[in-house]
Order: C-alpha cells, then sequence, then structure tokens
C-alpha cells in the first residue's frame, strides 16, 4: 500500500468518478516504494486531454502540454500533472518526440518511460503495475534502461545525465549494458540545451556519492566540461599530494555535504587550473603559482556556458579564489575575513579548505585540520561576543562622514580606516570614540596633502 496525499488522490477519484483508469506513475512510485515522500504526483489515464478538462471543469486547469497529453490540475492549492497514456514518435532532436499517439494501453505508455524504476504504475484498487522489473532493480539498487538502451539515449540523449544523477541522488549503479551505453552514446549531450544540462549535472554533483561516479564516466562528463581533461593523471610532484590533480579533486569533493552546491561545485574545480600552471624546479619539485586565479577563470568560463546563475557563480568563484589562502588563527584575521567574505561564505570557505586538506598526503593533513578548528571556534566567538568585523557594525556611518565635511572617496576611506582602528583593538566601536579619530585620521590626510 502507497501512502497517497489528499490532492493526488482528488485527482484518481475524479478520473475513476468518470468511467477512466488513473494510475500515479514514475518518480512518485518510485520513491514511495523506497519509503521517501515524492516531491510531487504524477498521474498517468486512458482520459485524452480534452476528457480531462471536462471532467475537471469544477477545478483550476492548466493546458501544460496538450499535444503531448499532458494537463495541470491544481488541487488544494497544489499541481498535478496528468498525461494521457501514450506511444512516443520519432526523436529527431535527441530531446523530444516529434509526435506522440494516444492509446488506451497501460503498458504501451509504460514502455517508453526511461528507467525501470520509473515505469511503474500505481492505483489502490489493482496496486502495483511493474511490467518492466522495476520493483527487482529497486532491491538491487540498479539503474537500467527500459528496452534496449541505446534506442533509449538516442531518444533523449539527456537520459545520459538522468541515469548518472539517478545513480548519485539514490545510491544506486547502473546496470552494466546501461553503463556500455552511456558511454557509447555520450556526444549525443552535444544536443541538449546548456541549461538542461545544467540543471541534471548540479543534481548530480549533489547526490550522496557522487565522486566514483564522476570517475567511472568522466568521458561523458568531458563531453561539456572539456576543461576538466587536463586534470585527469596530471601528477603534482610534491611531497604534499599523493594523487594526480583529479583524483584529489574528488577526494576533496567527497568530504563536502550533500546539501550545498556552490560548495561541492567549488571543491570539484578548485584545482581546475593547476596543469596550465605547472612548473618544476631543479630538484623536481612541482609548483603551481597563481593557480588559484587560474582556476576562477577556467571556472567562470565553464559557469557561463552552463548558465548558472549569478548567486551560486558568486559563491563559487569566492570559494576558488580562497582555497589556498593562508588563514591565521587570531581574531584579528578572523575578522577581517569576516568582514570580506560574509559569516556564511567565511564558514564556507573553512569547509572547502577542510576538504581540500583532507585530500592531502596524510602527514600534513592532521595538523592542518587542527588550525583549522582553531580558526572556526574564533570565528564563532567573534560572532557570539557580536564584535564589529564589517562596516555595517561600526558605530558610525557615511552621515556622520558628510557632516564632518568629507565626500566622495574620502568617506569610505575614512569607514575603512575606523573599522581597521577597531577590528585592531585600537579604537573602541563607540561613536564618540570614532568621531575623535576620525578627526585625527582627517586632520594628518590634509597635513599631508599640502
Amino acid at each position: 500500500m502507497i501512502p497517497i496525499p489528499s490532492h493526488a488522490q482528488t485527482v484518481l477519484t475524479v478520473l475513476e468518478q468518470n468511467g477512466y483508469d488513473a494510475y500515479l506513475v514514475g518518480g512518485c512510485v518510485r520513491d514511495s516504494l523506497l519509503g521517501d515522500t515524492p516531491s510531487d504526483y504524477d498521474i498517468t489515464t486512458n482520459a485524452t486531454p480534452q476528457q480531462v478538462l471536462a471532467a475537471f471543469s469544477a477545478y483550476h486547469t492548466v493546458e501544460t502540454g496538450l499535444q503531448h497529453g499532458t494537463v495541470t490540475v491544481v488541487v488544494d492549492s497544489v499541481p498535478v500533472e496528468v498525461t494521457t497514456f501514450r506511444i512516443d514518435g520519432d526523436y529527431h532532436d535527441n530531446r523530444r518526440p516529434d509526435c506522440v499517439t494516444f492509446t488506451g494501453n497501460l503498458r504501451d505508455d509504460l514502455a517508453r518511460r526511461d528507467f525501470t524504476v520509473n515505469a511503474m504504475a500505481y492505483r489502490p484498487s489493482t496496486g502495483l503495475v511493474d511490467c518492466f522489473g522495476g520493483q527487482q532493480d529497486l532491491r538491487a539498487r540498479l539503474i537500467r534502461c527500459v528496452g534496449v538502451p541505446d534506442i533509449r539515449f538516442g531518444e533523449d540523449a539527456l537520459r545520459i545525465l538522468r541515469a548518472l544523477r539517478f545513480a548519485a541522488v539514490l545510491g544506486f549503479t547502473i546496470e552494466p549494458e546501461t553503463a556500455k551505453s552511456i558511454h557509447k552514446n555520450k556526444l549525443l549531450l552535444n544536443h541538449i540545451a546548456a541549461e538542461r544540462i545544467q540543471a541534471e549535472f548540479f543534481k548530480l554533483l549533489c547526490g550522496i556519492n557522487p565522486a566514483p561516479l564522476l570517475d567511472e564516466y568522466r568521458d561523458v562528463l568531458a563531453v561539456f566540461l572539456p576543461e576538466i581533461t587536463a586534470m585527469f593523471g596530471f601528477a603534482q610532484h610534491t611531497k604534499y599530494h599523493d594523487s594526480d590533480v583529479w583524483r584529489h579533486s574528488l577526494r576533496a569533493l567527497a568530504s563536502i555535504e550533500a546539501h550545498s552546491l556552490p560548495l561541492r561545485l567549488a571543491a570539484f574545480l578548485h584545482d581546475i587550473g593547476k596543469p596550465a600552471c605547472f612548473t618544476m624546479d631543479e630538484d623536481g619539485i612541482g609548483h603551481f603559482y597563481g593557480h588559484a586565479k587560474q582556476s576562477v577563470e577556467l571556472t567562470r568560463n565553464l559557469l557561463n556556458r552552463l548558465k548558472c546563475d549569478n548567486a551560486t557563480k558568486h559563491a563559487v568563484l569566492t570559494l576558488i579564489e580562497y582555497h589556498d589562502a593562508e588563514l591565521a588563527p587570531t581574531k584579528k584575521s578572523v575578522k577581517r575575513w569576516l568582514g570580506r567574505l560574509g559569516p556564511e561564505l567565511f564558514f564556507d570557505l573553512l569547509r572547502l579548505q577542510a576538504a581540500d586538506s583532507k585530500a592531502h598526503a596524510a602527514p600534513y593533513v592532521a595538523p592542518r585540520l587542527h588550525a583549522l578548528g582553531q580558526i572556526r571556534t574564533l570565528a564563532q566567538e567573534v560572532l557570539d561576543e557580536g564584535a564589529c568585523f564589517s562596516l555595517r557594525d561600526l558605530a558610525v556611518n557615511g552621515r556622520d562622514m558628510i557632516t564632518l565635511g568629507l565626500e566622495g572617496r574620502q568617506i569610505g576611506a575614512a569607514l575603512d580606516y575606523l573599522l581597521t582602528l577597531v577590528i585592531d583593538g585600537a579604537a573602541e566601536n563607540e561613536k564618540t570614540v570614532l568621531l575623535h579619530a576620525v578627526q585625527g585620521w582627517i586632520e594628518e590626510t590634509h597635513t599631508s596633502n599640502t
């Protein structure tokens, strides 16, 4: 018995009361069988789109894609997609069928779906419909194409990344014939829009343990991330690293919690610029001077190509820029970094540096993690104390500087000077103290300029 929320049950009931067959289908059935709560519920039916619209005339409906048989019914403010049983026509763009044919046969509809675990249907009155071994593959934790993998991926090349994404998110492995076909058909991804690739890749990256999948299918990733190929097998020639750049990056990625996309992206790409910066000294020791800057530029181009949103891009690029910055375990240093990055991004930087450290050669891991732990403790103390570390925390502001006769860039320079005094402990963060201090700064600045 699969639990069904009231909004989905209402749709099933209305369709059945009007004489139609109706089933929950796809991901909601899969997730329910796994014991998870689905994020949404899709329903498939032998009713045509026009019949669905007529049956739900008393409800708000959206003609989502009538040509493909889909109507969205809104029940209790929750949208439910209702799609007619269908057979897909030919695919000429490796993404969508040129046409669809409605059918009265549920099996025909399930046969067109991507993977066996997504090709199951359910209704309370008759139970589970599983024509292609989806339940068995769920138990075996396998991602397997419905039918012939080459045909499935040829129809819709995005299924290549969907297979990897489901494997990562569910913690499944990919069935051998399906895996072979993924490698074989990888170039079909060139036909897929960047936004669609981005959506699947980002979900894949935030899976349970994506590193092994990224390694096994690195040739597939390289189709849309060609920059990563330089990392493959690139030896670092230094005692601090016992793995090449690619495997070091995957080890760092594996240490980052799944829920943070910017951190996962930063860990994956933080050293992507190393191969371009490599030099070797006369002792045979490798160096990567300027690799953080190079990694930022490569990552910026990569994220722009994937149409990444600006907020995520800013966070990722900032983390990569400072991933190897030397952070001192002092409150003065911590306050400066908190002021520069803000608390959220600074704590993310500490997490990234810890993940990077864990991916170094064993003798160098513990000392660095200890230092980062000290810095984390100091940062939390600064926040708990309500200490001043940014301009918005200062007891004076731009209006106060204008009152003193400052203008333009002088205002920012004066506030920066006062913030430095407060962070360094040279002045209390009190208005009278700071106004007195800035008057002295004004006089000194005026004297030096005359």
